[in-house]
């Protein structure tokens, strides 16, 4: 299955696809919802019910218990002090000045206890969430970013290895926030920062150049802090196939670069390749060498000095981060006159937000770059960045469990699972869904065993299922010849079961919660929103006939929520690049 970017510009929208485009319910009843209690305090205060004072600051949301309202105010109770007046008195004078109701998204409006405000969703409302979900093939992306110019960079893992479990999460929860933002409205690049500078690989040409000489000589030694990993020695064996001897005796700085300029290519094709079975492609693959042989690294030490918050000290180059939120000054260059790694990091988000223009990085890191942090927002601070533009996203770590017990060992290598290991053992779809189940900065344990699980249990394939049991539904009923058709406004007021309604009320959240998982950088919102809907499609199902021999109607109507519900999941489902299959 493709899983595109998005489908838009494949053909014109009709008019009715263009009615709901980037159409965000919640969102769009809570405005209205604000502006017209705005309109009546102020004919309130115009006609000098209340008294005249600027508006205070109030909140219109969405109540956790929806009995007494669909979307509820405070507007009374913080005007309090304000006008000088009881909240019920305040409460009673809106209501008096609310603008008519007639072509609004509201019913109507009542005060509860001492000066709440709630407002009741008209049905024509509910209906248009119905329509809106069917209507646009794209329903939940909205222009909420504006298209602000969005840079993720994610996994970035070290090209002398291969990648493992921390990947595996970082790279199912980078792709889905960037789908997520992307969704969103935000111009979204997805970017692979390739280390191919600096001390790793120094000790990836001593690791190589060390296994190349073993070869000839058995007496050479390994480090101790050298790589040690299989991958390595296949390397060098290759190396010995294509030149043999040919660098044995060559100057070791030539033998070495010869080496380097053999695997790493290998080894970043091999990142590529292992990534797009992962179902990730980057839009850019940028090069930490380029920052060095472009003057980048040195134009970032240069620019520093000059500013004034550099000082030398036992031979060495010092950035006074202290001065800047770093709980620590940091050394820049080292007595022997190599930048440290935070040099080239320090360019590199230059070129991000600076050179290139982002108006937003975002890091996906480890559990082990807390400190890392501060000390890059630190240095943009210092060339004169805006540090907030810099976002870092935090992941905690992951344990593979199996039968209640952690597994810390691939039974084929000895080795730490890699995410070829688990791509293997575990179906594609149950890993990118399963590591966006928590949000970023939580500790998660992957249970092997219920990601291969076909049940409800399962749930990527409780999501799954409700999916394929949709489209039976639909498929049937074209079976017996029943023409499914958009239903009216009445048709869907039919829609009036406890059921019925809780899944229109869910279906339209959707748009708020992607925006929502797009500001928090959570894509687990989505997932968790996802199962819900499949829960209470499973319970609407189970509670209600969908095919009716006796109301023509009701049968649409439930048949376009179906869709609907269908539709949605399929969205879903495609924007995290997880399988919607129709049949099960």
């Amino acid at each position: 299955m493709k899983f595109p970017e998005t489908v838009k510009g494949i053909r014109p929208m009709t008019d009715f696809e263009k009615t709901y485009q980037n159409y965000n319910p919640r969102q769009a009843a809570l405005d209205e919802a604000r502006a017209l209690l705005t309109a009546a305090a102020k004919a309130a205060m115009a006609d000098g019910t209340l008294p005249e004072a600027e508006l205070p600051a109030f909140i219109v949301e969405i109540p956790a218990d929806v009995k007494n309202g669909d979307i509820a105010s405070n507007l009374a109770m913080a005007g309090a002090r304000t006008w000088r007046k009881a909240p019920k008195m305040i409460a009673d004078a809106l209501l008096a000045h609310l603008p008519s109701l007639e072509d609004s998204v509201f019913s109507k409006v009542e005060v509860a206890g001492p000066g709440f405000i709630n407002l009741f969703l008209s049905q024509s409302f509910w209906a248009g969430v119905v329509l809106g979900a069917c209507a646009n093939k794209e329903y939940g992306r909205t222009d909420h970013g504006k298209g602000a110019k969005y840079n993720v960079e994610f996994v970035s893992a070290n090209p002398t290895g291969p990648m493992h479990m921390g990947n595996a999460r970082g790279g199912a929860l980078g792709d889905c926030l960037a789908a997520v933002l992307d969704w969103s409205g935000y111009d979204v690049t997805r970017e692979f920062y390739i280390n191919d500078a600096g001390n790793q690989i120094e000790k990836f040409a001593t690791s190589l150049e060390v296994r190349y000489l073993q070869h000839y000589d058995s007496s050479v030694e390994l480090p101790e802090d050298a790589y040690h990993g299989q991958d390595i020695v296949e390397h060098a064996e290759n190396f010995i196939k294509e030149y043999g001897d040919k660098y044995v005796n060559a100057d070791s700085k030539e033998r070495r670069k010869a080496l380097v300029d053999f695997a790493l290519p290998k080894n970043i094709a091999g990142l590529e390749r292992d990534l797009g079975r992962y179902r990730i492609t980057y839009d850019k693959w940028f090069r930490e060498s380029t920052l060095h042989n472009d003057g980048s690294v040195q134009r970032v030490i240069d620019a520093l000095k000059e500013k004034g918050v550099t000082y030398e000290q036992d031979g060495a180059l010092w950035f006074k981060a202290s001065e800047y939120g770093n709980d620590k000054d940091i050394v820049l260059v080292r007595a022997n006159g190599l930048p440290t790694y935070i040099v080239p990091d320090i360019a590199y988000h230059y070129n991000k937000l600076v050179t290139r223009g982002y108006d937003k990085a975002i890091d996906v890191l480890g559990a082990d770059h807390h400190g890392y942090v501060p000390r890059m927002k630190a240095a943009l601070t210092a060339l004169g960045l805006d540090a907030s533009r810099l976002d870092c996203v935090i992941m905690q770590m992951v344990r593979l469990v199996r039968e209640g017990e952690t597994i810390k060992l691939s039974k084929r290598s000895g080795k730490a699972i890699t995410l070829n290991t688990l791509i293997d053992e575990v179906p594609l779809d149950a890993a990118r869904f399963f590591f966006n189940l928590r949000e970023p900065n939580s500790h998660f344990d992957f249970d092997l065993e219920l990601a291969a699980k076909q049940s409800s249990e399962n749930p990527v394939y409780y999501v799954q299922y409700a999916h394929a049991r949709i489209c039976s539904i639909i498929k049937k009923a074209q079976e017996q010849g029943v023409e499914l058709k958009t239903p009216s406004d009445d048709e869907l007021a039919l829609l009036n079961s406890k059921e019925e309604k809780d899944l229109i009320r869910h279906l339209s959240l959707l748009t708020d919660e992607i925006v929502s998982a797009a500001k928090s950088y959570d894509p687990a919102k989505i997932t968790h929103y996802v199962i819900e809907l499949a829960t209470l499609f499973h319970k609407f199902y189970n509670a209600q006939r969908v095919m009716l021999d006796d109301n023509e109607g009701l049968m649409q109507a439930r048949l376009f929520l179906c869709k609907a519900v269908k539709d949605t999941i399929y969205n879903i489902l495609t924007m995290l690049k997880i399988t919607a299959p129709e049949v099960m």
